[in-house]
């Protein structure tokens, strides 16, 4: 039987909304996540740095960006034994720089995707998927990588409509 795995990063704090600084238990990312949750049967994994960035949005930002040029890959706090049972994997996260956070890169290197199915779902304030679909692809030789659902990040929790369509359109819902 065909196994579903949501792998997800999301960043609760001080985050940006649409212009504005806004203080969140939450993140946007784990919000959306929450609601595929009610829509398929699948397991989830976070995404969690053993060192997080700064609650404080700027400085996170600043240190994402460290860690992108430096092509960083921070150490987790756990890591799943293995993915062997799942066939399709929803890969969520926010668009940092224009990819996903390098701890999603951490977590995609120490697996085989080979034969894989990769949905990626990206939460921004406007800045799209970026690259993060072409990263994937690079970082996952062998798997294959659908197409993904940008989700405005200050509209996650109204975005169920546009997720659950998403997800019927590539058999999950």
């Amino acid at each position: 039987m065909a196994k579903t795995l949501i792998a997800f990063f999301s960043r609760a704090d001080e985050n940006y909304f649409g212009g504005a600084m806004r203080y969140v238990k939450v993140g946007n990312t784990e919000i959306v996540v929450n609601l595929m949750k009610e829509m398929i049967q699948a397991d989830t994994f976070k995404i969690e740095m053993k060192n997080p960035y700064s609650p404080v949005y700027m400085t996170c930002i600043d240190e994402a960006k460290k860690d992108l040029r430096a092509k960083a890959r921070p150490e987790l706090v756990s890591m799943p034994d293995s993915i062997d049972e799942y066939d399709t994997v929803v890969l969520a996260y926010p668009n940092y720089w224009g990819t996903m956070p390098m701890a999603v890169f951490t977590f995609l290197e120490k697996f085989d995707f080979s034969g894989k199915t990769i949905l990626p779902l990206c939460t921004n304030e406007g800045s799209g998927m970026g690259g993060s679909e072409s990263d994937i692809k690079k970082t996952c030789p062998g798997a294959v990588v659908k197409s993904g659902l940008s989700i405005t990040g200050s509209a996650a929790a109204n975005s169920a409509k546009s997720v659950k369509k998403w997800l019927a359109a590539n058999g999950l819902a």
